[in-house]
């Protein structure tokens, strides 16, 4: 493989070391076990901090993947350092972690990118995007001979929600899992860090995509990545899939004990039985 994006936050968000890494995840999936057991799970929402902070609460959706097969697992984050208009499909062969290379589904991303003038292939958002990146250890623990196929939405108006969506919904199968990348509020204190979180547990707890994005747009909640949550939910929609569940949420105070601004964190998983 030729271009492989390596590594950018191990060592910030999550350790560099292998062995260390590895056992932090296998310390926290083992302190963090959903109370919740589906069979059929399309995707899931998960945060993307620093493991310390929000890995906690991303153990309860992967601990739900554990011992389920997937052939694609598309993975969409938000773009915190490059503004672009429309989804990367990131073109390049791999993406590395400290746990090794995750390939590139290159057949996944070519039907992603066909016929369409929002979706596209390049590196915009890839080159130093955490959100992407720190699902990947996780995904390596849980699961096993999968390949990956990562967007970046560039915007997340309604247009790119809605054109993505449609797409996913065309060619996702039983063999594909999502990966929804969000965190919820920032830097607000915790009680109204709450209040604003709630709002969106609830939008997902309902199914209800569509009061999402309208919460999004007014500002009446926050999500870094609500357009992935949105897309997801309405991919899922869309092939019938009706179920979605949220499974842990907390904030970063949990952690530091600073109530005055704080970080949301939330999982969910979507699911057909």
């Amino acid at each position: 493989m030729k271009n492989v994006r390596p590594a950018q936050v191990a060592g910030y968000f999550y350790p560099a070391d292998p062995e260390k890494l590895s056992m932090d995840i296998s310390l926290l999936l083992d302190k963090n076990k959903s109370e919740h057991h589906v069979k059929k799970v399309f995707g899931i929402v998960s945060p993307h901090a620093g493991y310390v902070y929000s890995g906690g609460t991303a153990s309860h959706a992967y601990n739900l993947l554990k011992g389920k097969t997937y052939k694609s697992v598309v993975v969409i984050s938000p773009s915190h350092s490059e503004y672009f208009p429309g989804v990367s499909v990131f073109e390049g062969d791999a993406y590395e972690t400290p746990l090794g290379v995750l390939e590139v589904d290159k057949e996944f991303t070519e039907k992603m990118t066909k016929n369409s003038s929002i979706i596209f292939s390049g590196f915009e958002g890839h080159r130093k995007e955490h959100a992407l990146e720190v699902q990947l250890p996780f995904l390596q623990s849980v699961l096993q001979n999968f390949k990956i196929v990562p967007l970046v939405m560039g915007d997340q108006t309604k247009a790119i929600v809605d054109a993505l969506s449609t797409k996913l919904a065309e060619i996702c199968d039983d063999e594909t899992l999502i990966v929804a990348s969000s965190d919820m509020s920032h830097f607000h204190s915790k009680t109204d860090a709450d209040k604003l979180d709630s709002i969106v547990e609830s939008r997902i707890n309902n199914f209800d995509f569509e009061s999402l994005q309208e919460d999004l747009e007014f500002n009446n909640c926050e999500a870094c990545g609500g357009g992935p949550i949105v897309v997801l939910l309405k991919a899922a929609s869309l092939k019938n899939i009706k179920h979605s569940k949220v499974l842990h949420r907390s904030d970063s105070g949990d952690v530091t004990g600073d109530s005055d601004g704080v970080v949301g964190y939330l999982s969910a998983v979507i699911y057909s039985d």
